[in-house]
């Protein structure tokens, strides 16, 4: 399967277009929610945290999308994308996949990774957004998850990731929020958030 897989980002790296590189690589690329950063207001990169826990809202729902109209809303996304980013590296550093590039010489990243591959961090990110987004606001269900599609899929552009990297990642964001349904703190959370949305 690997061997497979390496083909067929091999065949994505020769049929990737200008414009699918720069949408991969300076539009998603730097998206993600680092919750260590959002501790701390004085830190560099708080705003620009705090805009990349709403980007999917932001993306489907327009500009007014954004954490300081919506306060519940990023409550619900902080606590979710704190338990994801733990869920991420526990699975990462417990299997240790090498990153395609590191398998296979001809394969020419657009960016050069220190984690693990398995599962793709991006990809978890993104899925997990998109199914608590899809409870908010149920009527863009598909736009969110088209949204969290093409961002697994830039992974596999830039040639950082394997398809199965996404697909474990997407498994794995619909496991978790099964999860967090049953949990009373992430339900009380949720149904806050949802008075935002009515």
């Amino acid at each position: 399967q690997t061997k497979a897989e390496l083909e067929f980002l091999l065949a994505w790296q020769k049929k990737r277009t200008k414009s699918q590189e720069e949408r991969a690589g300076e539009v998603l690329a730097p998206i993600g929610y680092w919750p260590h950063i959002g501790l701390l207001k004085s830190h560099s990169r708080y705003k620009s945290n705090l805009e990349h826990l709403f980007f999917e809202g932001r993306t489907v729902l327009g500009e007014s999308c954004k954490p300081e109209n919506y306060p519940a809303t990023a409550k619900l996304l902080e606590g979710v994308t704190r338990d994801m980013r733990i869920m991420e590296f526990t699975v990462k550093y417990h299997l240790l996949r090498p990153r395609p590039y590191q398998l296979n010489d001809k394969l020419k990243p657009m960016a050069q990774m220190s984690t693990p591959s398995f599962a793709s961090g991006h990809t978890l990110w993104a899925y997990i957004q998109a199914f608590v987004w899809s409870e908010l606001v149920p009527t863009k269900r598909s736009e969110f998850l088209d949204l969290a599609y093409e961002v697994g899929e830039s992974r596999e552009i830039m040639g950082i990731h394997y398809p199965s990297d996404e697909e474990a990642a997407r498994i794995l964001a619909h496991q978790m929020l099964t999860e967090m349904l049953a949990n009373s703190v992430f339900r009380a959370d949720l149904e806050n958030a949802k008075l935002e949305w009515k």
